[in-house]
């Protein structure tokens, strides 16, 4: 016998909301082209490609702007 999505769906309903926020995200990791590693290598990358960028003099904003901007949001 094959389940049908309101099949599912009802079950899924009948679940705690702590299980069905785990369930949530499971579904959602399993539509994601990239997997979490792959994420974390990309943002390793991207941290790398920012330090040099830093340590070359190239960084777009001077640090007391940076900071000056963070605080704002924060506030």
């Amino acid at each position: 016998m094959r389940t049908t999505y309101r099949e599912v769906a009802e079950e899924a309903f009948k679940l705690s909301p702590k299980a069905r926020a785990k369930l949530a995200r499971e579904l959602l990791r399993s539509l994601e082209p990239t997997g979490e590693a792959e994420i974390d290598r990309l943002w390793l990358e991207e941290a790398k490609r920012r330090d040099r960028e830093l340590d070359a003099g190239q960084a777009a904003l001077p640090i007391d702007q940076v900071l000056a901007r963070a605080r704002a949001v924060v506030r």
